[in-house]
């Protein structure tokens, strides 16, 4: 059932083992050879999309796609500017109250189960995430909805680089995202309308001795704008880099929303969290990893993305050439389906500023760019940046790109996760490079009225972070910038 590549075992990689159990703790402990431990372990490098997009006001459209992931309204303002900025590049297809739902009567839902509206800003509400309180009579009503992305911006503005994946017998090769914040491994397919695909490898079902469909099953996620993707699901052999699941739940599109259409090298997503949030009905499936964590040589996985680079995943092993110093790990709270963990406080500025008492929860997730935070810590930051204001058409916070940006620390257990001032300066906004424009947006933005704070490729980036599925832990540590 389990194949691993004979290169992946034979090779020498260093192996943190004996990994923490419980309360936080550091561990650096001895290396082995992977072929004297057993079980599967395997690297997988990013490769660049040429499809992203680099260019201005990327920022804006990085917070909508975040806010609607997670079911957050997205401002009117900002909206506006999504619209705008679709419009002069030539990707907004339809009428302004077709792309934005219309802004008009509609009655909003109470609490967690939230109404329809008839022509008002439908906004997704997670279920897990609560919230959605009243409408108004003309007020922005939310629509209880699946946990998405919003499905208005194209996903060429977020997904810089790819992970190979193969599917099928013979083995298909997809460009896919691999996402931390989401539990489906879903792919544009065969039956995939052909108006919907622009020049996606898709996986041919029917060129897959292997593939079985599974009977009664269906998907669906719905994005913040109401529009959805979905179709049938699939049993199939899936492999990422030297390991195969032989039966993993492949949901094929039968609809994929405009926004992954656009994005030509872009085949689907693997979800990384837990599969207690997969949209498969009427039987949730698991995710790649739980099917074969067992089978790893550990149960864990690390990323070590880059910034302005492919970074890689690494399956089963860590490798002690990718970070420094101690990993040291923290409880992740899985029970909402996310990479969940408690951050204790944060500084701003030199290592030896004195920490502020924050506590708040936060998820890691490499599906979304941005770091999204309390409304207090984010104030804090932007207030140490001499020409930081808060700019209501971009919904965020934007500085002068000239000035000096000070470094982020958070506090997590014993851990100072120290963001360098630079990766600060996100996306230009009134130029088309960070170099050429006045105004940068900061990778720092409001979490809104989320129940988490959001950690995703800003922070993540910065820093080396393990996924240890047997243990439930997050482990953070320094790595060479």
């Amino acid at each position: 059932m389990w194949q691993t590549s004979p290169a992946a075992v034979a090779a020498l990689i260093p192996f943190v083992c004996q990994l923490a159990n419980g309360a936080p703790s550091n561990k650096r402990l001895e290396a082995f050879e992977i072929a004297t431990l057993g079980g599967a372990a395997f690297r997988i490098e990013q490769v660049p999309n040429p499809d992203f997009y680099y260019g201005s006001r990327r920022g804006p459209i990085a917070l909508a796609r975040a806010y609607s992931k997670y079911g957050h309204q997205i401002p009117d303002d900002l909206l506006s500017l999504i619209d705008q900025i679709l419009g002069e590049l030539g990707l907004l297809k339809g009428s302004k109250d077709e792309h934005r739902g219309g802004k008009g009567k509609g009655k909003g839902g109470n609490g967690q189960n939230a109404g329809k509206c008839s022509k008002g800003n439908s906004t997704a509400t997670n279920p897990d995430l609560g919230g959605g309180g009243k409408g108004g009579s003309k007020g922005n009503g939310t629509a209880t909805l699946p946990k998405g992305e919003v499905a208005a911006v194209p996903a060429e503005f977020d997904s810089q680089y790819l992970c190979p994946v193969q599917i099928g017998t013979p083995p298909q090769t997809l460009n896919l995202n691999f996402d931390t914040g989401s539990s489906d491994l879903w792919v544009f397919s065969s039956e995939t309308p052909i108006t919907q695909v622009a020049g996606q490898a898709i996986y041919n079902i029917g060129a897959s001795s292997s593939a079985k469909v599974l009977q009664g099953a269906k998907w669906s996620i719905t994005y913040g704008d109401g529009s959805s993707s979905g179709g049938n699901v699939y049993m199939d052999k899936v492999t990422i880099g030297g390991v195969t699941v032989e039966n993993q739940a492949i949901e094929s599109a039968n609809t994929v929303s405009a926004s992954f259409s656009r994005n030509k090298n872009q085949s689907g997503l693997v979800g990384l969290a837990f599969g207690s949030i997969n949209t498969v009905q009427p039987a949730k499936q698991k995710t790649f990893f739980e099917n074969a964590m067992n089978n790893l040589a550990a149960p864990l996985f690390s990323a070590n993305l880059k910034k302005g680079s492919a970074g890689n995943y690494n399956f089963g092993f860590l490798d002690n050439t990718e970070f420094t110093g101690d990993i040291t790990f923290v409880p992740a709270n899985t029970s909402a389906g996310f990479w969940q963990f408690t951050a204790q406080g944060f500084s701003v500025g030199s290592n030896n500023s004195a920490s502020q008492s924050a506590p708040h929860q936060a998820i890691a997730d490499t599906g979304t760019t941005l770091m999204l935070l309390p409304d207090d810590i984010v104030t804090a930051y932007y207030k140490t940046i001499r020409s930081a204001r808060f700019d209501g058409a971009s919904g965020g916070f934007v500085f002068n790109c000239k000035d000096q940006v000070p470094s982020f620390t958070v506090d997590v257990g014993k851990y100072k996760a120290v963001v360098p001032g630079e990766f600060m300066k996100f996306a230009p906004v009134d130029g088309e490079t960070i170099e050429t424009s006045k105004t940068c947006y900061g990778g720092i933005q409001s979490a809104g009225t989320l129940p988490f704070a959001i950690y995703g490729d800003v922070f993540l980036k910065s820093q080396f972070v393990v996924f240890h599925g047997g243990n439930n832990e997050l482990g953070f540590a320094t790595k060479p910038l």
